[in-house]
């Protein structure tokens, strides 16, 4: 676990040193002080160290909108599920941070990013289906809310004089008022 640790924060470093593809894993081996092979049966490769902890994340998730009390709307239970997640991202902030920069900064790793957020998507979804929202409310519930995760984390970056979940009740605040004005528009059709 240790080791695990350590290779992850010398990859961040030399990422933002170097960038992403400048930086090989011998370097991240030497750097955390294993070698090669352990780098190796950490991570399948230099992207995934940067995403170990998205089981973790998934698992939170999961079991949040399983638990969520009965009788909520789904944004509702997406909101607290987030929130659960979002007390994982402020918990290592100290790596969560730089990890975000570096990804927003190399193309490689974005899509790596899009493709773990797709699966978790997913896989809120079917955790929404589980608690019986219906087919296509539970993806567009789920896809609406991970917007929001990702636009309250990303207002997290730039302002972090303000909690995560100060920036996601307000993400999810918006796509309330959102929502609303889309349903007086649909309701006075003429203005």
């Amino acid at each position: 676990m240790e080791a695990r640790r350590r290779l992850q924060q010398a990859a961040l470093e030399l990422y933002r040193e170097r960038g992403f593809d400048q930086t090989t894993t011998a370097e991240i081996a030497a750097r955390a002080g294993v070698n090669e092979r352990t780098f190796f049966r950490h991570f399948p490769d230099k992207r995934e160290v940067l995403f170990h902890g998205e089981a973790a994340l998934r698992a939170a998730l999961m079991q949040s909108v399983a638990e969520a009390p009965d009788g909520l709307q789904p944004l509702e239970i997406l909101l607290r599920a987030f929130r659960e997640a979002g007390r994982i991202l402020e918990e290592n902030r100290p790596f969560s941070e730089p990890r975000l920069e570096v990804i927003a900064k190399t193309p490689a790793l974005r899509e790596r990013d899009l493709a773990k957020a797709a699966s978790l998507t997913e896989g809120v979804a079917d955790a929404l289906r589980q608690r019986g929202v219906a087919d296509r409310p539970a993806g567009l519930a789920a896809h609406t809310g991970w917007a929001a995760f990702h636009q309250a984390a990303g207002a997290w970056i730039d302002d972090p004089s303000q909690s995560l979940d100060a920036h996601l009740s307000r993400a999810f605040d918006d796509l309330r008022a959102l929502l609303t004005t889309a349903s007086l528009m649909k309701a006075c059709p003429g203005s």
